[in-house]
């Protein structure tokens, strides 16, 4: 694709490795793996939480929705996911900071029990299998893309070159990585951005748009009202109970880092996050012959980066975007690597020695990298592999995290039942084909299960226990 300017792409990539090893000089218990040592300073702090999300699904997914429906397509993601930043830095950063725990699971043994604990644990875990193996198969296409091999080697190539450094280093490898990485996706985008704009202003551009293409309420009815709050529950809401946005906050050395990083990261995406939709935009109607409703769609930003922009441009903008798919892959790695050693495995296999919960992590990176894997090379689509994954933790564990945090009432019984009523609700809709209702639903019955199990299943105060 490239020619020798594939060269610095390569480096790039080698240079991202070295960070992450020269990182991981610094783990030396589970607690440097899973939360850096509580240590990140505000400028990494803030560039890991941006990049949460900011990988293949905002580049090369939200992009093309937003060609194809405007701003009621892209509520989700980057509008979701801004939210959820806004609302972590609200109402949650700080309370969870305060908690001296590594996983969010922890959260809920402490809070409810360790049924709780490993009922929540499993469904974070399965929660980010299809979100790994989305970034796998996004960095499959740039590697076919840049150095001409197939889809299934570049995306072999790119998870194993994500999984060593994190595997290596854990957070400190994904946090000082994805400041490195975060670098790279700004400049990136802002050169092919003013670029591409002279080629076709995006001012003119929005101006061919099609009546209601720039409407960002929906029309005035129930239906359209409970799909477009859904669409903001998915990732605004769905997204505040996950292991990855926490172990970003509870990696900061302060809580007022944890905080302020979380409204640095939440303007600082949205802003973004802007350029990929508008570039989307400008490819489908310089790139026509392009459709939009095949996988080759996914591809609408690089095609339009190969025919417009000069070579310098598509070096930034591949090394960009190699870079957000990087961050986000490492960081939904971790994650769920962390809740199978903390809150499944270490029972089993009665882990005790800091030394042993430290390999046992390491083991659980490779164990979550190998079904996400799997689960990528059998299905090779971005968007179809995020809608999968999407919505667990809103329908199952949202509800009982907030009365969690905010209410001593709740006990484990009622958060259970919330929780099975939750996922219960939405795989029936799911079922009947209503997956764009099914979470605002599946929320809602959650919600209302763990109110009735309040008045089912009263928490039992200690005292009173400990008198029995």
């Amino acid at each position: 694709m490239m020619g020798s300017y594939g060269i610095y792409v390569f480096l790039y990539l080698i240079i991202t490795v070295l960070i992450g090893i020269i990182a991981a000089r610094r783990v030396k218990n589970a607690k440097d793996f899973i939360l850096a040592g509580r240590s990140l300073p505000l400028p990494i702090s803030t560039a890991a939480l941006f990049a949460t999300w900011f990988g293949s699904e905002t580049i090369l997914g939200s992009s093309v929705e937003f060609a194809k429906g405007g701003f009621l397509a892209v509520i989700q993601d980057p509008f979701g996911g801004a939210l959820c930043l806004l609302l972590l830095g609200i109402f949650f950063a700080k309370s969870l900071y305060r908690m001296q725990i590594l996983t969010f699971g922890d959260f809920y043994r402490d809070r409810y029990g360790k049924k709780m604990e490993f009922i929540a644990g499993i469904c974070l875990i399965f929660s980010y299998f299809g979100w790994v193996a989305a970034q796998f198969v996004a960095l499959g296409i740039m590697m076919q893309i840049i150095f001409g091999v197939s889809q299934v080697v570049g995306l072999s190539v790119g998870a194993v070159l994500v999984v060593f450094y994190t595997y290596l280093g854990g957070m400190w490898s994904v946090s000082l990585t994805d400041f490195f990485q975060s670098i790279s996706i700004l400049v990136g985008l802002v050169f092919v951005f003013f670029q591409i704009n002279e080629v076709k202003s995006v001012w003119a551009s929005l101006q061919e748009t099609p009546p209601g293409f720039l409407n960002f309420f929906p029309e005035a009815s129930y239906d359209a009202w409970v799909k477009y709050l859904a669409a903001w529950m998915v990732v605004g809401l769905g997204s505040l109970p996950q292991q990855d946005i926490f172990q970003r906050v509870m990696s900061a050395k302060s809580e007022k880092v944890a905080v302020l990083a979380s409204y640095l990261s939440a303007i600082i995406y949205l802003s973004f996050a802007m350029i990929p939709l508008l570039l989307g935009l400008l490819a489908h109607q310089l790139l026509p012959e392009l459709s939009l409703h095949s996988e080759d769609s996914q591809l609408l930003i690089p095609r339009l980066v190969l025919h417009f922009a000069s070579p310098l441009v598509q070096v930034l903008f591949f090394s960009a975007l190699i870079s957000a798919i990087l961050s986000t892959a490492s960081g939904a790695i971790l994650a769920p690597s962390s809740i199978l050693s903390e809150n499944i495995l270490k029972y089993f296999l009665k882990t005790k020695t800091d030394k042993s919960l430290l390999k046992l992590s390491r083991v659980s990176v490779l164990v979550v990298a190998i079904i996400s894997y799997a689960l990528a090379v059998g299905k090779p689509s971005i968007y179809a592999l995020v809608e999968d994954s999407s919505g667990l933790s809103l329908v199952s564990i949202f509800i009982p995290m907030v009365f969690g945090l905010w209410s001593q009432k709740a006990s484990e019984q009622a958060a259970l039942l919330s929780l099975f009523t939750g996922i219960a609700t939405w795989v029936v809709l799911e079922a009947m084909d209503l997956e764009m209702t099914s979470h605002f639903y599946g929320t809602l019955t959650s919600l209302m299960a763990i109110l009735l199990g309040m008045k089912l299943f009263p928490k039992v105060p200690e005292t009173a226990a400990i008198t029995k």
